[in-house]
């Protein structure tokens, strides 16, 4: 599971700067994440490093996720709210 400093610092990233991606994945962040499997930790881990369009594009289902396991995590997410 993710270590205090760990958790810290994915709730920074988190922290995007645009209004809608914060709105997604905060509550997400706050209230789901260190709940998750360490798999699904990692999954998002590799979700932030992806570019801002691409994720609220993925996360309001405009276009699908380009993986399995990115899909996965969005998933995850959408079903947190």
């Amino acid at each position: 599971m993710l270590s205090e400093i760990e958790y810290k610092k994915l709730a920074w990233h988190s922290r995007r700067g645009m209004r809608e991606l914060d709105l997604l994945l905060l509550p997400f962040v706050n209230t789901v994440l260190r709940e998750i499997s360490a798999e699904e930790q990692t999954l998002y881990k590799l979700l932030l490093d992806e570019e801002d369009q691409d994720l609220y594009n993925w996360l309001v289902l405009r276009t699908p996720a380009p993986n399995e396991g990115l899909a996965k995590i969005i998933g995850i997410i959408r079903a947190s709210r």
